[in-house]
């Protein structure tokens, strides 16, 4: 962890040149990652997209989608190697407030029952579950679930 705190940590928007990091670290931590279109789309539609680097590495990024006075956190990664040192936080953090700025009073977003990882994060951040999504996501057995969560975003603590 101190090399991580003498390293230089900046957030920075993401944008078409940074796609072939993003799908690294997407490859890299999920068995169904994102798409290269996904992310080319994503960032065409004028979503909010952020990362997170480290001396000049990627370590992390999310995908904020505004609309009215929501926001939907749409992707959300950390590398694995730097998962545990709170820049899962620092990303969520940053959307969170990015989204307020917005104007969005409320975030929602989708996470799968069995990442525990995320899940224990955005319950860190007082998210609370208000439905499922059956069969949203593919999975090795067919398709998992998804929980939806929410948070209003009057303030922004954690």
């Amino acid at each position: 962890m101190s090399a991580v705190l003498s390293a230089q940590v900046e957030m920075m928007p993401m944008g078409h040149g940074d796609v072939d990091e993003m799908l690294a670290v997407e490859r890299a931590v999920y068995p169904f990652p994102w798409t290269r279109g996904n992310f080319l789309d994503s960032i065409a539609s004028g979503y909010s997209s952020w990362g997170c680097r480290v001396a000049g590495e990627l370590v992390g990024y999310y995908v904020l989608m505004l609309a009215l006075d929501e926001a939907h956190l749409l992707n959300l990664s950390v590398t694995e190697k730097r998962q545990g040192m709170g820049f899962g936080a620092g990303l969520l953090r940053h959307a969170m407030r990015s989204a307020r700025r917005g104007g969005a009073m409320m975030m929602l977003l989708e996470v799968r029952p069995s990442n525990d990882k995320a899940r224990a994060l955005y319950r860190h951040f007082g998210f609370e579950q208000i439905g499922v999504r059956r069969a949203y996501y593919a999975a090795d057995a067919g398709r998992e679930d998804a929980l939806v969560l929410q948070h209003p975003l009057a303030e922004v603590s954690a």
